[in-house]
């Protein structure tokens, strides 16, 4: 517990305390960091930080500074005529060194085919959402952790789905208006509107930032065909970064153009992104792939070969069975995906033989997230 680590020692450079902690460990915290971060210049409601760094200048220094019995850092500033405290416990729980020093761990439980046998792993009843914080938990943490989650049993009348995912937050508008029918239609303005088979894909890639997460709601499905497909973006990724490194950096580096010009918008749509994006820790951040609305290809010309073989055995890949999971979807299920790690698709349906209506959803996944890390108690 950091509680119980105290500062053992305390030394002074021209540019940051160095401190000495009483389980060995070592920290460094500089001057303008320690005074930016002032815990006691953080709004009480709004919790937003009151103090302006540019307020002072970048040789701001400890007039002098002291420790009190209690292992509260007082310090003394050269600048602004104020005093900032920080206790033991903060700085421990802050310390930069120390979290530089700590290994990442991805938070993906990557999956394949297999997940077919133990699809209980994604699947929660919808009455455990509307019960209460702990339903809502487990389900958030389904699609953080696997990217998918299957919700059963929830109402079927027309745009229910809200009620639902109200306990999550707001849904994100597109275009497409909310929710949007996935229904066949005369002249439709998505491959999705038909009775057609669709290849794997993640939806609005011609986005800047494309939805997070998406939520397809099932009002009735009696035609025969239409099993839905759902493949693990990352888990393909890091197959491709295994076995085809080379070809896996291209799709890293070199920007794809995807493009909507969809008849029924009197917009064009253009946006360019690697097919493969990554975060700070070099894990995976996104997947963009829609051979659909993939534009005229127009990186330089000697990485087009590069770019075709790479992107040819990225496809491949998608579409192998070895990394699909195949289900039908009944009324009352809400498929519910990270838009931008799960690419979805289905098998062609026959219209004739009976209905088939679902109703769909978008939500951002800062949405996602920021409801559990509460429900999750995390202190940032």
């Amino acid at each position: 517990m950091t509680s119980l680590i105290t500062i053992k020692g305390i030394k002074q450079d021209k540019r940051a305390f160095n401190i000495e902690w009483s389980d060995g460990h070592k920290s460094t915290f500089h001057y303008m960091w320690l005074r930016d971060n002032c815990p006691l210049d953080i709004h009480p409601t709004a919790r937003e930080r009151t103090f302006n760094f540019m307020s002072v200048s970048l040789d701001i220094h400890p007039q002098d500074y002291s420790i009190t019995s209690d292992g509260i850092l007082k310090v003394n500033w050269s600048e602004g005529a104020n005093v900032s405290e920080y206790s033991s416990e903060w700085l421990r729980h802050n310390c930069y060194t120390l979290k530089n020093l700590k290994p990442y761990q991805s938070p993906y439980h990557l999956w394949d085919s297999s997940l077919m046998s133990s699809m209980d792993k994604i699947a929660i009843d919808c009455d455990e959402i509307m019960s209460g914080d702990e339903g809502i938990l487990k389900w958030l943490s389904q699609l953080h952790h696997y990217g998918i989650s299957v919700v059963e049993n929830a109402p079927i009348a027309n745009k229910s789905g809200y009620e639902v995912l109200k306990k999550i937050s707001h849904c994100r508008e597109t275009f497409f208006e909310t929710p949007f029918e996935v229904i066949n239609i005369p002249n439709p303005n998505n491959s999705a509107y038909t009775a057609l088979g669709l290849h794997n894909h993640l939806d609005l890639p011609y986005y800047d930032v494309p939805p997070g997460y998406q939520f397809l709601h099932c009002l009735i499905n009696d035609a025969q065909g239409g099993q839905s497909l759902a493949v693990d973006g990352f888990k393909v990724t890091t197959y491709m970064q295994t076995n085809h490194p080379d070809l896996f950096n291209a799709l890293v580096e070199i920007p794809v153009k995807f493009c909507n010009q969809d008849y029924t918008q009197d917009t064009i749509r253009v946006q360019h992104a690697p097919l493969i994006g990554l975060n700070k820790d070099k894990d995976f951040n996104e997947i963009r792939f829609s051979i659909a609305y993939m534009g005229v290809m127009d990186c330089a010309p000697d990485k087009m070969d590069l770019f075709y073989r790479a992107y040819r055995i990225f496809a491949d890949l998608i579409h192998d069975e070895r990394f699909a999971i195949k289900f039908r979807m009944k009324a009352g299920d809400i498929f519910s995906f990270n838009n931008r790690r799960i690419l979805h698709g289905r098998t062609e349906y026959d219209p004739n033989s009976g209905k088939r209506h679902l109703q769909g959803y978008y939500l951002d996944r800062d949405e996602i997230l920021g409801r559990l890390n509460y429900l999750q108690k995390i202190r940032v």
